[in-house]
Parts: C-alpha cells; sequence; structure tokens
C-alpha cells in the first residue's frame, strides 16, 4: 500500500495547526525580578477564539494516526505483537530524546543561576505536550479491536458510545481518563473506517463537515466556551478535559479535509509543496514534542540578552502583541526545522553515499550504496533488484 498524499497534506496541517496555535497563545511575559510568566492572548482578546477552531486540530492528529495505523497494520509482516512494538517505538524514543535533553538543559538552567519561575514555565511548557501520547498509545494498541468494530458496527456506531461518554462527562464532570480516551477514539475511529475504504465520496465527507459545524455552534450558544483551547480564568475548558465541543470540532475539520481531498492532491503534486508536506510527516513527533522548548529557550535567551522584546516578553494585551509575535514566527520555525533535522548521508549526494571497493586493483571503481526506509516496502524492492 502507497501512502496517501492527501492524507500526508492533512497532517501535515494538524501539525502546523498545533505549532502555529501553541506559538500565537503562549505568552510568556518577563517579570520585574527577570523570570518569565504564562499568559494568554485569548483572556485580553476573547474576539480571536473562532481562530481556535482551525489551530486546534488534534482532531486530526487522531484522524490521521487511525488512518496510519489501520494501513500500517495491513502491511506489517509480523504479528501483532511485532507491529505493536514498532509502533509504539516511534513514539517512545523521540520522547526519551527530549526528557534526557530537556533535563540536561534544565540542570544547566538552573546552574546557570535561572530563576525558579522560568525552569517552572520551562518544565510546564516541554512536559504538557506529552499527554498527547497516553490516548495515542492506548489507540494504537488497541487498533485491532476498534478495526473488528468497526468493520462489523461501522463507524457511526462505534463512535456513538464514545460521544456519549464525553456528554455524560460534561455534565456529570466525570474523570479525565474517561473524557480523554474517548474523545480521540472518535476521530481515531474515523481514520479506521478512512483506511478501510468507508467515508469515501462526498456524503458521507459533507455529512461530517456540517454535521460537526452545527453540533459546534449548537454547543456554543448551549454555553460551552467559544475557544477550542483553555483560557485562563475560565470556568471550563474545551480541551482540558475533551469536551463535546473538541469532538464536534474534529468531526468538522475531519470532513472539511475528507471534501479537500481533490485540492489537497493537487497541492502535492507540486515539487515545493510535496517536499514540505513530505519533511513535515518524516518529523511529526519531533517536531511536536520540541516546537514548545524551541519557544521557551528562544524567549528565555532573548531575555537574559537583549531584555524585553515586543510579541516576545510583553503581555499580550492587544493586536499589536499579536502582529509582533507573528514577526517572530519565522526565526521560531528556523531554528525548530534545524533542530528536528539531521542529515544522515553527506550534504549534495542526494540520498546516497559513494564508496570504494578496496580489493579491487587499480583503478578503483566507486560502487553506488543505496539506503532505503524499511517502512518504504517499494523502495526496499527495487533495491533488492539490484546487482550486489
Amino acid at each position: 500500500m502507497r501512502r496517501d498524499p492527501a492524507i500526508d497534506a492533512l497532517r501535515g496541517y494538524a501539525v502546523g495547526g498545533v505549532v502555529l496555535g501553541h506559538w500565537l497563545v503562549t505568552g510568556l511575559v518577563l517579570t520585574s525580578d527577570g523570570a518569565l510568566a504564562q499568559a494568554s492572548p485569548l483572556a485580553a482578546m476573547p474576539a480571536l477564539a473562532p481562530a481556535t477552531w482551525l489551530l486546534q486540530t488534534l482532531g486530526l492528529f487522531f484522524f490521521t494516526a487511525g488512518y496510519a495505523s489501520a494501513r500500517s497494520a495491513a502491511r506489517h509482516r509480523g504479528g501483532p505483537g511485532r507491529w505493536l512494538a514498532h509502533r509504539l517505538r516511534r513514539l517512545v524514543l523521540p520522547t526519551v530524546a527530549l526528557l534526557g535533553t530537556g533535563a540536561a538543559l534544565l540542570l544547566a538552567a538552573t546552574v546557570a543561576g535561572a530563576p525558579d519561575d522560568t525552569l517552572a514555565v520551562a518544565l510546564d511548557l516541554a512536559a504538557s505536550p506529552l499527554w498527547f501520547l497516553l490516548p495515542l498509545g492506548a489507540l494504537i494498541a488497541s487498533t485491532g479491536p476498534l478495526r473488528a468494530a468497526v468493520r462489523r458496527w461501522g463507524p457511526w456506531w462505534c463512535a456513538a458510545p464514545a460521544v456519549a461518554a464525553v456528554a455524560v462527562a460534561d455534565v456529570a464532570g466525570g474523570p479525565l481518563p474517561v473524557s480523554l480516551l474517548a474523545a480521540w477514539s472518535v476521530p481515531y475511529l474515523l481514520g479506521l473506517a478512512h483506511a478501510d475504504g468507508r467515508l469515501c465520496g462526498r456524503r458521507p465527507a459533507a455529512t461530517l463537515a456540517a454535521g460537526g459545524a452545527v453540533a459546534l455552534a449548537a454547543l456554543v450558544v448551549a454555553g460551552y466556551p467559544a475557544s477550542a483551547v483553555g483560557v485562563p480564568g475560565a470556568a471550563m475548558s474545551n480541551l482540558n478535559p475533551p469536551s463535546l465541543v473538541a469532538v464536534a470540532l474534529a468531526a468538522a475539520q475531519i470532513g472539511v479535509g475528507l471534501l479537500a481531498r481533490p485540492a489537497l492532491l493537487r497541492l502535492t503534486r507540486r515539487p515545493v509543496p510535496a517536499r514540505v508536506v513530505g519533511a513535515v510527516n518524516r518529523h511529526a513527533m519531533r517536531i511536536y514534542l520540541w516546537h514548545q522548548p524551541v519557544l521557551v529557550g528562544v524567549t528565555a535567551l532573548a531575555a537574559r540578552v537583549a531584555g524585553p522584546l515586543p510579541g516576545l516578553h510583553t503581555a499580550p494585551d492587544g493586536p499589536a502583541w499579536l502582529a509582533a509575535r507573528v514577526c517572530w514566527l519565522p526565526l521560531l520555525l528556523l531554528l525548530l526545522a534545524a533542530l528536528v533535522t539531521r542529515r544522515t548521508v553527506p550534504a549534495g549526494m542526494d540520498g546516497r553515499v559513494r564508496v570504494y571497493d578496496v580489493a579491487r586493483s587499480e583503478p578503483r571503481r566507486p560502487q553506488e550504496v543505496i539506503a532505503v526506509r524499511d517502512s518504504d516496502p517499494s523502495s526496499r524492492g527495487r533495491a533488492d533488484r539490484q546487482p550486489r
């Protein structure tokens, strides 16, 4: 099974939405004692709440994860245990790298005399994305039973109990694990269904988009917060724990994404967008884990070197702060790209390394060694047919 460029484009949009959303709603204010404190522009500018509907893209994350898990399980040649270990290893290894590097940096910052409040903010922002791994790991581990249930009863009947569980948790103030797993299982189930050929065509996509949009509007009118993410000081958050608003938003985004499939396919046929989408998909997990540490690192270093800077250390209390923060985004993106991308072959070799067979007599002839990914069966097959 080959990769689906439209799904890759949706995953790229989901990654970009999470990164830009966090960078735009995370204000780090430099206090009088030189420490950093968190603040949110949504508290001072509630009119920005509809923008969070575009940038809170975790539903698309889980949808594409469900799709990828189903396709990966279908083509894996080993048993379910080996497949699960392979999938979970792709989550655990980047997380271990983040924790190890983060611990070393925090220790160095402590020795250098960084304020305790700054260290607390850095630890909170670095560790907060890790919650994502808990429901994702549980859903990946349950891929087999969930996929069998979707095939037997269909995605709608499988998602209905999860939606009901979220509704009960919203009314009763249920425990976080119930809402966390139930809410994000809905887009994951839809991803499993789409991988099996369901949800194809405009009718199911339009149903998801329209139904999610109507439910989202009705929930906001009924008293749910308009912001898709939490706002400091608000009585309720739609994301911690995820509420019915998060489920409705995920359904609407998935429906719109499926309706936009022809446009996404045309977009990914262009060289530049195709390269960007490919790079984001290759490094999606590392981008997700490292984007907040990059923001904290840049902010803390700039505070030590240059003092308070607009959009970076000032209070997020108006449009001027937002405009200044947008101007910082290119630098943050550049540093994040440099951090998460590593060359595994010498520059200019284009994925190929030339070596010499020293056992041959002069003149030595260069031989070509082709490196292929284990997850790319078609490339591995082409390499296997090459002369040794």
